[in-house]
């Protein structure tokens, strides 16, 4: 069978015919040949007695069999190859007019060309065969019109009319029946296309879905083992520094019991907080200075602390309006207090420090000074202490700087926004 678009003509093998076109089927290969040889039999009693005119009807009726048989029946290849299939017809056509023109009676054989016309013409040439073949319908039905006149000629065309013009019309309404039904079947596979790119991409989505699940939990463990890593630096080990300073001062005030006891107690103290600290920081929770009272108190009893161990005083001061912070804000600046003063103890032989808490507006700075022996930033490496401190500020859109040069003292300034 043939589809089109009215660009291209588009033939269908049969072995993908519609249901409705497989039934159809057997009138194309079987029907022609019941209904040529009904009307062979027919020829043969009428025109018993004129043996010579019954001769050549046989002779055109065996022509016609042939012809369908070897141009369709036994070529089943033919029947999707436009050309052969325009051959054929243009063939069949002219033995069926001559059928038609020898003997009326054959224009029952017309139903035969309309199922052809429909089946193997493309579209448009589609209205072309069902035109002829409505033709000679027309012209058996009107076999009995005196032609060589006028008015017998002008009813001769109008039967043919009356039979042209309804086929036409039928073959336009199949021809956009079979038009819309190629339009749902393109819509329909393109929706089952888009379905199946849809189920692969959700398919690559569920498996990016994992990937990201995967890296976010690793992400979240190297998180937690910085995080962990920081911890443990501000409070286990700072503790232990402090601790093994205050064990060095014994061994330096064996001769002095008095101040043997201080650092003793010292060294107690210094070490029950510790266990205090890392114990809050394996739960992940806030620094026991801020649990209770501001981020400015916390500050002065971590200095105050320092300075009972170290015996330094350190000159802690609140600028501005005190404005609310975040609790990861006020960690971060409570431990970079901590870390700037084990930094001093450890390294710079100060006699003076600083610690200002300044509150400007839209950010908050923390500075810690001292007059220590200082240190050239440029021409030294960075300790783990430091790098804790710029990323615990960082990670808060803040900013950590070090000023130091060597017998100038260190100032550490980190700044955090307020929201």
């Amino acid at each position: 069978m043939v589809v089109g678009d009215g660009r291209q003509p588009v033939v269908m093998p049969l072995s993908r015919l519609d249901e409705r076109e497989r039934r159809l089927l057997p009138a194309v290969t079987v029907m022609p040949y019941v209904l040529l040889l009904v009307l062979t039999a027919v020829t043969v009693a009428v025109k018993h007695a004129q043996p010579a005119s019954l001769a050549v009807d046989l002779v055109l009726c065996g022509v016609t069999a042939l012809w369908l048989l070897g141009m369709f029946t036994l070529r089943p290849a033919w029947r999707v190859r436009p050309l052969p299939m325009a051959v054929f017809f243009v063939g069949f056509i002219a033995l069926m007019a001559a059928l038609v023109v020898r003997d009326s009676w054959f224009g029952f054989f017309c139903i035969a060309g309309y199922f052809f016309a429909f089946g193997v013409v493309p579209w448009p040439w589609r209205l072309a065969g069902v035109t002829a073949v409505a033709f000679l319908a027309g012209t058996a039905q009107a076999s009995g019109v005196d032609k060589s006149t006028v008015g017998g000629v002008l009813l001769w065309l109008a039967i043919a009319a009356l039979n042209i013009l309804p086929m036409c019309g039928f073959a336009w309404v199949d021809y956009r029946n079979d038009e819309i039904a190629a339009q749902r079947k393109r819509a329909l596979d393109e929706v089952s296309s888009a379905n199946q790119r849809l189920a692969a991409t959700l398919a690559e989505n569920v498996g990016l879905h994992e990937q990201l699940i995967v890296q976010a939990r690793e992400a979240g463990m190297l998180d937690e083992r910085a995080r962990m890593a920081r911890e443990i630096h501000d409070t286990i080990a700072q503790g232990l520094a402090g601790i093994v300073m205050q064990l060095q001062a014994l061994d330096r005030a064996q001769d002095d019991p008095p101040e043997w006891r201080r650092h003793s107690a010292a060294a107690i103290q210094l070490a029950r907080e510790s266990l205090a600290e890392a114990r809050r920081s394996v739960d992940a929770l806030r620094p026991a200075a801020l649990e209770t009272g501001r981020l400015s108190d916390a500050l002065s009893d971590v200095a105050a602390r320092w300075s009972g161990l170290h015996g330094l005083p350190v000159e802690v001061t609140t600028t501005g309006a005190v404005a609310p912070l975040s609790p990861d804000a006020e960690f971060a600046l409570l431990r970079t207090a901590q870390e700037a003063l084990a930094n001093v103890a450890k390294h710079a032989d100060a006699s003076r420090i600083g610690l200002t808490l300044s509150y400007l507006g839209d950010t908050v700075a923390l500075d810690v000074r001292d007059d220590g022996r200082g240190f050239d930033p440029a021409g030294s490496s960075a300790g783990f202490g430091l790098v804790a401190m710029r990323e615990r500020i960082e990670q808060l859109a803040g900013t950590l700087q070090v000023e130091s040069e060597p017998g100038g003292g260190t100032a550490v300034s980190a700044s955090v926004p307020v929201t």
